[in-house]
């Protein structure tokens, strides 16, 4: 029997829950295993090669290898293990947030000393907010996907 789960009306939020963990759990670890610099290098070296040691369904393999966030956390990433790619690829966890939202860094920074989102148009799907997905992604870097 499935939980209720009011939380899922909530645009633009992946809730990690129990369900998310179980999912993501094979991505999580994998993530996890860049925190050693020799897991980092082989990864490096050959992406694929090291994310097929991985016991991850072929769509976290390809979330992971597109660097798209989202997917990841759709796929079960959760964002504090996910913040391992970014490290790895150099990133800051400021750019992984802003990559997130089509935002570059400094659009992200400048919405998140701001202020944030407003919650109006955001509390619920079917709203006209910034985070609602009819307007996702926002910002200059998403207007160009390569």
């Amino acid at each position: 029997m499935a939980l209720d789960k009011p939380y899922t009306d909530v645009p633009g939020t992946i809730i990690f829950d129990a369900e998310q963990s179980r999912k993501g759990y094979w991505l999580n670890q994998f993530c996890m295993s860049l925190m050693k610099a020799e897991n980092r290098a082989r990864f490096k070296a050959n992406e694929r090669a090291y994310l097929d040691e991985w016991a991850m369904t072929e769509e976290q393999k390809q979330a992971v290898l597109a660097r798209d966030l989202n997917w990841c956390m759709r796929t079960g990433g959760n964002i504090y293990f996910l913040a391992k790619i970014g490290a790895t690829d150099g990133k800051s966890f400021q750019q992984m947030a802003g990559s997130m939202t089509g935002m570059t860094e400094e659009e992200y920074r400048h919405m998140m000393i701001s202020g944030g989102r407003s919650v109006e148009g955001n509390r619920y799907i079917g709203e006209n907010g910034d985070a609602q997905a009819q307007n996702q992604p926002q910002g200059a870097a998403g207007q160009h996907k390569v």
